[in-house]
This record gives C-alpha cells, structure tokens and sequence, in this order.
C-alpha cells in the first residue's frame, strides 16, 4: 500500500476525532485538512514501519492545541454547532442522549476530553494515547478516570466545584 492509500485509509478515524474536538462541523474539516497537509508535506519524517495513525492522530493533536492556544489569545470564541450530520433517524431517546453527551463533552477540560474520546471512541490503546499526546501512560489513566468521573456527574446532573479537601 503507498502512503497516498495509507493516508487516506485513515480519513474517517481522523474526521470523527476532530468533529468531537472541536463539536463543529467546518472547523473539524478545516482541522482533518490542515493535519493532511502538514502529514503530506512531512511523511519523510514519518518512520516506516511505525504506527502511521498514531502518527497522524499526534499532527492533528498539536495542531488542536496550537489553534486553541491562538483563539484563546485572540478571544475568539466559535459559536456552538448543534449535533448533526448524523446519517440514520435514531429514536429520539437516542438523539437526547447523545446531545447530552456532546454537551458534557464540551465541559471537560482539553486535556480529558483528548484521552476520553482517543481511548472511547478511537479505541486506541493506552500506550497508543500516550504516544499521540506525549505523555506518560499514568497520565492517561488518571486523565481518562477524572474524565469519566466528571461525564458520569455531568450527565448525572451532579455538577459540582471539586471534591477535593483542603488540607492544613
């Protein structure tokens, strides 16, 4: 398979990743874009042999956190997009449900949302975070329970300041 193939092969998984970054239809594809072409210009950098997926999930993770990091210094805040796109008529239970998960989605912080979704809905491995955010596997642990904690509590309704005590 040449690396145009092998690029492509790994579309859907990256456009799935970026629409739950960022919960935004046109700056998800401007993300998968920007990350195609970053990966296009720089696939000599790219070691054969190793995981091309992870690889490309890294671009795209940088390139999140380097926009993310310029709107905030611009102040810019996206407006919202609503939940769509989604190709069946599910029930509508089913809708509610995944419009509240989208919503306590967007209340975790960055860096829990990132572990959440690439071990949830990427199925990636706990290494395989690890390597794509450049962090140790222990951090995505921990990062993956306190955001399944603070989902289960949002979609619970139990939101609340932080459960940790003060010590003297």
């Amino acid at each position: 398979m040449g690396k145009t193939e092998e690029i492509t092969a790994c579309i859907p998984r990256l456009r799935r990743y970026a629409r739950a970054l960022t919960g935004n239809r046109d700056s998800a594809d401007d993300l998968v874009q920007d990350t195609l072409e970053r990966a296009w210009s720089r696939f000599h950098l790219w070691r054969h042999g190793s995981d091309l997926r992870a690889w490309l999930f890294t671009i795209m993770h940088n390139l999140f956190i380097n926009h993310t990091r310029r709107r905030n210094r611009e102040s810019e805040i996206p407006p919202e997009d609503k939940v769509s796109g989604i190709p069946l008529n599910p029930p509508l239970d089913a809708l509610v449900e995944l419009k509240q998960l989208d919503k306590a989605l967007r209340h975790l912080p960055d860096e829990q949302r990132e572990v959440v979704l690439l071990v949830g809905l990427e199925q990636m491995s706990y290494h395989e975070v690890a390597r794509v955010l450049g962090i140790p596997v222990g951090t995505v642990m921990s990062r993956l329970s306190r955001g399944r904690e603070r989902l289960r509590n949002l979609i619970d309704g139990k939101v609340g300041g932080s459960q940790l005590k003060v010590v003297k």
